[in-house]
């Protein structure tokens, strides 16, 4: 079974609650979603390898670290994983980004892939899939879905608030995929919204209704 990683720092837990807040508008809700995505990244990149290089500092030759080459991909959901990515690309440039599009069957309510853009060297790459809310669950296991598909083995999940009943489907769906969230919230209600959550992330990062 996945792993779930709440991260409780107190900087993400003091940004989040401006994040929730109805009376952040989009241009702070915006800066907001980056900036938390860029402390999660801390936390979700610290078991990436590292090698040991020679240096010249300007008084002596040091021995010292570098990351060893290990090849990223950030896989955003459209619309709302948009909101993640330069957060995380301003601690990791090199990264390459893809991106996988989803839309609700208004008939069967399950997830329908109509975009999928990958780096190509897929099986190369460990994969971070972003969207801020896991909500039911269902377009990030599909999501991963299309990433095991296209030869994708490791992947991981960064949201910044979850359900349970999200985190329970991907991970009865994707047992080899670890959970990384900001907060676990109490449930999930009628319409599909997290609560008490912060209403409809796309819409807010955007400006839309």
């Amino acid at each position: 079974m996945s792993k779930v990683y709440v991260f409780d720092h107190p900087l993400i837990q003091h940004k989040l609650s401006y994040i929730r807040d109805k009376r952040t508008g989009t241009k702070e809700f915006r800066e907001l979603v980056d900036e938390v995505a860029s402390l999660m990244a801390f936390e979700i990149t610290r078991d990436l390898p590292l090698e040991e290089v020679e240096i010249e500092t300007p008084v002596a030759i040091a021995k010292s670290k570098m990351l060893a080459g290990k090849k990223l991909g950030l896989i955003p959901i459209l619309r709302a994983g948009l909101g993640m990515v330069d957060g995380i690309l301003k601690l990791i440039p090199a990264a390459k980004v893809g991106h996988v599009g989803l839309y609700r069957d208004p008939e069967t309510l399950q997830p329908v892939e109509y975009y999928v853009k990958l780096p190509s060297d897929v099986e190369e790459r460990d994969f971070i899939v972003l969207d801020p809310m896991l909500a039911t669950g269902g377009s990030a296991a599909e999501a991963i879905n299309s990433l095991k598909k296209r030869g994708a083995k490791n992947i991981k999940l960064m949201c910044i608030i979850a359900a349970p009943e999200g985190v329970a489907l991907v991970q009865e769906a994707h047992p080899d995929v670890d959970i990384f969230v900001a907060a676990m919230d109490e449930m999930l209600n009628d319409h599909g919204y997290i609560v008490p959550g912060l209403g409809d992330a796309g819409d807010r990062l955007f400006g839309t209704k």
